[in-house]
């Protein structure tokens, strides 16, 4: 830890009149930063703010938050705290993530600190970057998370990056730091903790300092990307003006230009919530872009819908009531509400948002449509059929969801399936015979 001790010394301009706040969820990673930091408190005499979130998700997070406060009250430290009451429909992870920094965001400005500093350590950066790389990213999102990030009025710092989940550990052993250990680090139906318990330990038996190589991955990436970027705001304001991007302009840019300005725009639109946004919704944009058709629509998540009109493609937020639709289902389908259906070739995924199918057993092709009166569905492991409705109460599905939640099934009307909800008799075992894989996300 001793490059944690000389980062934050040498390289972080701490003056004693500065405030930091630290996001500290508890566990051993964050417990190590604020014992850390409490140390160099105690030498400098900055302020230290401890940002915690109780995510409500545990029967321990209220003890947790009960003996975080108490440390923080014996070591002269403001502690912070927000308790989450309900979750929406979205990815769990991903709402957390935006929750914890609006929180975090909000006690910077009303400390006016000069830092915000998050235990984000090297297996994470890691664990990041291959998820990345998987689902589909940008160059800037390939590499991960940089230690030092540059807000207008302070500065994201992350001192742990260098270091592994090992290291921490041993450094808590020998300093007496007690922490908390939050159980569902062990649920790998979480995709992060499927890399974490199985290709981590992988890479690190190849390579005992493999978060180092990835540390430098990450920062030839930003570099390549900040480089891109500069390129692309030089031109950004030519093509892209009032909502409205000029389609001829565009097309006579290099396409990693191209690629850039488009995340720029959707970067405009959807600010911390641009992971909810993949390479199928970019390619799907630049399909549109490229389209034949001189007027055509393509949905976004969270309402956000483009659409191309001659020489104009124009980003904009659909207000509009849907009625019906139906759409056949054959490589990949971009649904109303802004999520995508895919048929795909392999995947390790047993969840609700994936499904299995033999193609003998149904009758070709698929189709796609949201939901009618009376829809039901032989749910898998279920004696006869529930309608569909009762499912979407009971899943707790919110009422305007329902409307444009996707309904699969065959030619012959045959609900095969409720993408993120539930499969019906037809699911396939990975072990059993199928020939068709659909993903929904």
């Amino acid at each position: 830890m001793e490059e944690v001790y000389n980062f934050i010394g040498q390289e972080i301009d701490i003056k004693p009149s500065d405030t930091i706040v630290v996001g500290v969820s508890g566990g051993p990673d964050s417990m190590a930063l604020l014992y850390i930091l409490n140390e160099f408190k105690n030498k400098i005499g900055f302020k230290i703010v401890c940002a915690h979130v109780n995510h409500n998700k545990r029967v321990e997070s209220e003890q947790e938050k009960k003996d975080l406060e108490k440390y923080c009250k014996e070591n002269n430290i403001i502690f912070e705290y927000i308790k989450i009451e309900s979750w929406g429909d979205d990815n769990f992870h991903n709402e957390a993530r935006s929750v914890r920094y609006n929180f975090f965001e909000e006690l910077v400005e009303n400390y006016n600190a000069k830092y915000l500093m998050t235990a984000h350590q090297g297996d994470d950066l890691i664990e990041t970057i291959l998820m990345r790389i998987v689902r589909g990213s940008t160059l800037k999102g390939y590499s991960g998370f940089s230690r030092i990030v540059d807000k207008d009025t302070y500065k994201i710092v992350r001192p742990l990056i260098t270091v592994t989940k090992d290291e921490i550990n041993e450094f808590n052993k020998k300093n007496n730091i007690k922490y908390a250990i939050d159980s569902s680090n062990n649920e790998d139906h979480y995709t992060r903790n499927r890399y974490r318990h199985v290709v981590l330990p992988f890479l690190k038996k190849e390579e005992k300092n493999v978060h180092k190589k990835f540390l430098k991955f990450s920062e030839t990436l930003l570099e390549n990307s900040n480089y891109i970027d500069l390129e692309a705001r030089k031109v950004f304001n030519k093509v892209f003006l009032n909502g409205s991007l000029d389609i001829d302009k565009f097309k006579q840019l290099e396409k990693v230009i191209q690629t850039k300005i488009i995340y720029n725009i959707l970067e405009k639109i959807y600010g911390d919530d641009l992971l909810i946004v993949g390479d199928a919704h970019v390619e799907l944009i630049f399909d549109l872009i490229n389209s034949s058709k001189s007027n055509s629509i393509v949905h976004l998540p969270n309402n956000v819908i483009v659409i191309k009109a001659y020489n104009e493609l124009v980003f904009s937020f659909d207000e509009e009531e849907y009625g019906s639709y139906e759409i056949e289902i054959n490589k990949i389908v971009n649904l109303p509400n802004g999520k995508i259906i895919e048929r795909i070739e392999d995947i390790n995924d047993g969840s609700n948002y994936v499904i299995r199918l033999n193609s003998k057993e149904i009758t070709m092709p698929l189709y796609v449509r949201n939901r009618k009166d009376g829809d039901k569905m032989e749910v898998k492991g279920m004696t006869g059929s529930k309608k569909v409705s009762d499912i979407f109460i009971n899943e707790k599905v919110k009422t305007n969801d329902r409307k444009l939640w996707p309904i699969v099934l065959d030619s012959k009307d045959n609900i095969v399936w409720i993408p993120g909800i539930k499969k019906s008799k037809f699911d396939k075992k990975q072990t059993e015979e199928y020939d068709i894989i659909l993903r929904y996300y």
